[in-house]
């Protein structure tokens, strides 16, 4: 009987045993898988990592694209602004010189027409001095008497023989 109850008390720290094993066997399952569910989120969390570190890598190349895009159109501006500035200079030079060129024009004009009042002037003293018959005579003496073609109608040249 001692030894169907040492047998007894054996297979009952047995089974005491198993259940503990099983309850440890359990317990470190449930750590195996949550260590895998872990693993398999840092996977996860490693794998959209790297998805992320190419997306920043192909932001920064695009970035640096557009940083080289910015600067060209900013040098194509500055040089537009030049030739702006070139071409207002030599504008403001040439309405300079056209504007000297009027004056000078408007000069030779007032000129031109005392000129013409002088030889209207002496052509009226020389047939006032002749009479009527040196009138009618130096009438016919006019060689030619034209005006010349021009934008503005130039003074009347009259050539006189002597």
């Amino acid at each position: 009987e001692t030894e169907v109850e040492q047998l007894q008390r054996l297979l009952a720290s047995m089974e005491k045993d198993h259940r503990d094993l099983l309850a440890r066997m359990e317990s470190g399952q449930a750590e195996l898988e949550r260590l895998r569910k872990a693993e398999g989120e840092r996977a996860a969390q490693q794998e959209r990592s790297s998805q992320l570190e190419k997306e920043v890598a192909g932001l920064r190349e695009k970035i640096h694209h557009l940083d080289d895009m910015l600067k060209s159109q900013q040098r194509k501006v500055r040089q537009m602004i030049e030739q702006l500035q070139n071409s207002k200079s030599v504008i403001q030079a040439k309405d300079a010189a056209i504007q000297e060129l009027k004056e000078r024009v408007s000069y030779l004009e007032a000129e031109n027409l005392e000129m013409h009042d002088r030889i209207e002037h002496l052509i009226e003293k020389q047939v006032s001095r002749g009479g009527s018959s040196a009138r009618a005579r130096s009438k016919s003496e006019y060689v030619s008497s034209k005006r010349l073609p021009g934008p503005k109608p130039l003074p009347l040249i009259r050539v006189v023989e002597t």
